[in-house]
C-alpha cells in the first residue's frame, strides 16, 4: 500500500492556505471599486471555502485526523496579514496576495505529482482543479498589480491608510529639487499677479507641491471646496503671466482631484453618451491616465457602475497587455 503521509502533509498545509485565501478575499470584497469586481471577490471567497471542504474530504479519505486548528490558524492568519499590509501600500499588500497564489500553485502541482505516484485519482483530480483555480487568480492579480503599475484606476482602491502610505513611499522618493522649483514657479505666478495670496496662496503652494511629488489619493480625499478653488484661480493667474508649468501644474492637480470639465474629458460628447456607447468608445483611448480621468469624471458626476465597469475593463486589456497576457 503506498505511504500517504506526504499527501496528508500537503493536504494540510493547502487547507491552511486556503483558508487564508477565503478570508483575505472577504477583506478585498470591501476594496472593490466597481460591482463586478465586489462580486467576483465575493465568489473567490466562495469558491476558496468549496476547495477547503474538499480538501478536509480528502484528508478523511487518507485517514487523516480531523484537524479544527487549522482552519482557524488560515483565519488567524489572513487577520494578521490584514493588519500588518495597512502599514504599507497597496501594491505591496497586492504583491503579498500574489505570493499566497503562487504558493497554493505551486504545492497543488506538487500535490499532482504526489497523488500520481500514490496511485490516488481522486486526489489528482482535485489538484488539477485547485491548479486551475489558482493559476486563474494569479493572471488576475498580475493585472491589477499592471493596472497600478501603469497609474490607471485599478480594480481593487486602497483603504485609508494604504493610501497614506502609498503616499509617504512616493513623497520620500520625491526629488527635493524639482519639488522647490515648482513651489518657487508657483509663488512667482502668484506675486507678480499681485492678487491676495495670504492662506489662499499657502493652500496653493500646498497643493502643487504634492502634485509634484505624485498627489496621493490621501490629499485628494480631504482637499475641500475651498482649495478646489484655490487652484482654479491659481492655474487662472498662471494662464494670465504665460507660466505654462505652473498651470499645468495646478489644472492636473484639479483633476486629479476630480474637478473636471466634460471639455477635458478625452472622448468628446461623454455626458450624452450611453453605458454601451462608452464602452465602445473607451476601445479607443490607449492611455492609462486618460482611463483614469473618465472613472474620476464618472464617479463624481452620473456615478453610474456599469459606465466605471466598462472603462475599468478597458484599463485591464491595457494591463494584459503590458504583462504579455492574452485577453
Amino acid at each position: 500500500m503506498p505511504d500517504t503521509t506526504a499527501l496528508i502533509t500537503q493536504l494540510r498545509a493547502l487547507l491552511m492556505l486556503t483558508q487564508t485565501e477565503e478570508q483575505i478575499a472577504r477583506i478585498r470584497v470591501a476594496q472593490a471599486r466597481t460591482d463586478a469586481v465586489r462580486r467576483e471577490l465575493q465568489q473567490n471567497a466562495h469558491h476558496a471555502a468549496e476547495r477547503s471542504t474538499a480538501i478536509a474530504e480528502q484528508l478523511r479519505a487518507l485517514g487523516g485526523v480531523a484537524d479544527v486548528v487549522t482552519p482557524a490558524v488560515g483565519r488567524l492568519a489572513a487577520l494578521v496579514k490584514g493588519t500588518v499590509e495597512q502599514a504599507g501600500p497597496i501594491d505591496e499588500a497586492l504583491l503579498g496576495d500574489l505570493q499566497l497564489e503562487h504558493q497554493l500553485l505551486d504545492r497543488a502541482t506538487y500535490l499532482k505529482v504526489l497523488a500520481q505516484v500514490a496511485r490516488e485519482p481522486e486526489v489528482e483530480r482535485l489538484a488539477e482543479r485547485l491548479i486551475t483555480a489558482h493559476s486563474a487568480t494569479v493572471e488576475w492579480l498580475t493585472v491589477v498589480l499592471a493596472e497600478e503599475a501603469l497609474g490607471g484606476p485599478a480594480a481593487l482602491q486602497p483603504t485609508p491608510f494604504q493610501r497614506v502610505a502609498g503616499g509617504a513611499a512616493r513623497l520620500a522618493n520625491l526629488p527635493v529639487r524639482f519639488a522647490a522649483n515648482t513651489v518657487n514657479r508657483a509663488m512667482d505666478t502668484a506675486q507678480h499677479a499681485g492678487e491676495q495670496t495670504g492662506g489662499t496662496l499657502t493652500t496653493v503652494v500646498d497643493d502643487v507641491r504634492h502634485r509634484a511629488g505624485a498627489l496621493t489619493d490621501a490629499v485628494r480625499e480631504t482637499v475641500d471646496a475651498g482649495r478646489l478653488t484655490a487652484l482654479r484661480r491659481a492655474e487662472r493667474v498662471a494662464q494670465q503671466e504665460g507660466d505654462d508649468t505652473a498651470a499645468e501644474a495646478a489644472a492636473a492637480t484639479r483633476r486629479e482631484l476630480g474637478d473636471l470639465t466634460a471639455d477635458e474629458l478625452p472622448i468628446k460628447g461623454y455626458d450624452s453618451m450611453s453605458t454601451a456607447q462608452i464602452a465602445t468608445a473607451v476601445e479607443d483611448v490607449t492611455e492609462p491616465e486618460e482611463l483614469d480621468l473618465l472613472i474620476r469624471y464618472e464617479e463624481t458626476h452620473k456615478n453610474r457602475s456599469s459606465a466605471v465597469s466598462a472603462i475599468q475593463t478597458r484599463l485591464a486589456a491595457l494591463a494584459k497587455e503590458a504583462v504579455g497576457i492574452d485577453s
